[in-house]
């Protein structure tokens, strides 16, 4: 253990800090994960995690190997961390990473699967990446929640985030901390997108030269390149969308309402939401179930919202013939236009058929009298409904 402490040490250093410039902080994190990949290979688990498949592991994935005793918590904690290690000097999606407290969680997962004999928590042993502006507290951590600005550095929460409490009580192991562009992309105009002053400038794992978009763009990037199954991510207007589109993994954004602002850095009472970003709409699924519901320092949003959790949850749902008899609106006008012959046109295209061919009722050319309104972020959150 005096070996992780020497890692979280580090990190601490370079975190608390705002005399750093962005250049240095980025140059000593690249460093400590280089150290703590030293660390991590050096540990114990190396024989037991060898044989399991990282790259595009799921939740479901996940829970049978440790149920074939396969693999544990502690053992998936140190997978997740040697990729970080890895990929992030390069990707640049995460800001704060917590060794210490993951992989005490960890063990305490570990603990309580080898000493019960009922159902596990839906989320048991997982890690998981929270966006940098979502509190979270618990564990003796490091982490801050800064909105990706050195300005925040030191201001560290007083209590977990209202998502954060849901997804320990569902077993979640919190990891650290995904980059996101700073402010939530509200820092200016001009701004690129996926750059903050304290993780630099995320780069999109599958065409590095391409957009990440924003705000969410480290929990997506996370969650394309395997560096966690689970990433959690915030929206006022496309911040989680834009990013999973890009990145290619699932995002849901829930309805406002239904998971709790309290604890989080948001922009918009009004539109504001928080959401999962993961690499299949199952596990987005089993999330959003963990996250749901009333809290009472969120109290209006989320007394309404609660009211439509449907009972038996959402996993329910998760059937091959869920789309049978479901109306689904395309918005060409404003959302899918491409020119002929492209890509863009030719890949929709064919989402549409096979959308049909799964008994999906397609409404196409729909159109929204107020679209222009609802579409503008600037103009939508002046209007009350």
């Amino acid at each position: 253990m005096e070996q992780h402490n020497s890692a979280s040490q580090i990190l601490s250093s370079i975190i608390i800090s705002p005399a750093f410039s962005p250049r240095t902080v980025t140059m000593a994190m690249t460093l400590s994960l280089c150290y703590l990949l030293l660390l991590v290979l050096a540990g114990d688990g190396r024989g037991e995690v060898a044989a399991f498949e990282l790259e595009e592991a799921t939740i479901d994935s996940i829970h049978r190997a440790f149920a074939t005793g396969g693999l544990t918590s502690r053992g998936l904690v140190e997978l997740y961390l040697r990729r970080i290690a890895s990929l992030d000097p390069t990707l640049h999606a995460i800001i704060e990473i917590d060794p210490d407290g993951a992989l005490a969680a960890a063990d305490r997962a570990d603990a309580a699967a080898r000493s019960s004999s009922g159902v596990l928590p839906p989320l048991h042993g997982v890690p998981v990446l929270l966006k940098d502006n979502i509190a979270a507290a618990g564990d003796g951590g490091v982490l801050n929640a800064t909105a990706g600005s050195l300005a925040m550095v030191g201001s560290r929460p007083a209590r977990d985030a209202g998502v954060v409490e849901r997804l320990r009580r569902a077993g979640a192991v919190l990891l650290g901390t995904a980059s996101l562009s700073e402010w939530c992309n509200f820092r200016g105009p001009g701004i690129p997108a996926g750059w903050s002053p304290r993780g630099g400038q995320g780069r999109n794992p599958y065409v590095p030269s391409a957009t990440t978009c924003s705000s969410s763009s480290g929990s997506a990037i996370a969650a394309a390149s395997n560096m966690a199954a689970v990433t959690i991510g915030t929206e006022t207007d496309g911040s989680i969308m834009c990013p999973s589109s890009y990145n290619s993994v699932v995002g849901i954004k829930p309805t406002v309402g239904l998971t709790s602002r309290a604890g989080v850095i948001i922009i918009s009472q009004r539109m504001d939401t928080i959401g999962p970003i993961t690499r299949t709409v199952s596990d987005a699924v089993h999330v959003l179930e963990a996250i749901v519901g009333y809290d009472p320092r969120d109290a209006e949003a989320t007394r309404m919202g609660s009211r439509y959790i449907p009972e038996g949850g959402y996993k329910q749902f998760l059937t091959i013939h869920g789309l049978r008899g479901k109306r689904l609106g395309i918005l060409r006008k404003d959302f899918f236009r491409f020119p002929s012959g492209s890509v863009q046109e030719q890949v929709f295209s064919d989402h549409f058929r096979t959308m049909s061919k799964m008994g999906a009722i397609l409404v196409d050319n729909l159109e929204i009298p107020s679209m222009n309104v609802i579409n503008d972020a600037m103009q939508s959150d002046h209007y009350q409904t």
